[in-house]
């Protein structure tokens, strides 16, 4: 006979690392993002990063560099990207990003 405690679970583990997507933990890693900033910012973060030019610029030329006809995700070229950067320039697109959020969004006119 089992004693009724042995049929309960085990509470679930805290969410480890790996459960926060990878884009969150590439923008933490370059300090892009604090680590504490919600994953759908992060997201809007991480979408802002992609669109720079200089990012852009970049990805082109590690995807070029490597002779990757494909790559699988948007987000290790971005990382790769990233990586490639210098401190002043990770500042740089730091600043590029924080200048954007600011800036009014241009409401289109339907036609």
């Amino acid at each position: 006979m089992k004693h009724p405690k042995q049929n309960r679970r085990a509470p679930p583990p805290h969410p480890s690392a790996s459960a926060v997507p990878s884009y969150h933990r590439i923008l933490v890693k370059h300090g892009l993002i604090e680590k504490s900033l919600s994953i759908p910012d992060a997201y809007e973060v991480f979408l802002k990063v992609g669109a720079d030019p200089e990012v852009q610029k970049l990805r082109r030329k590690v995807a070029h560099d490597d002779k990757m006809k494909h790559v699988p995700a948007l987000y290790l070229a971005t990382a790769m990207a990233l990586q490639g950067m210098t401190k002043q320039e990770l500042e740089a697109l730091k600043l590029r990003i924080k200048k954007n959020e600011y800036e009014p969004r241009k409401a289109e006119v339907p036609k």
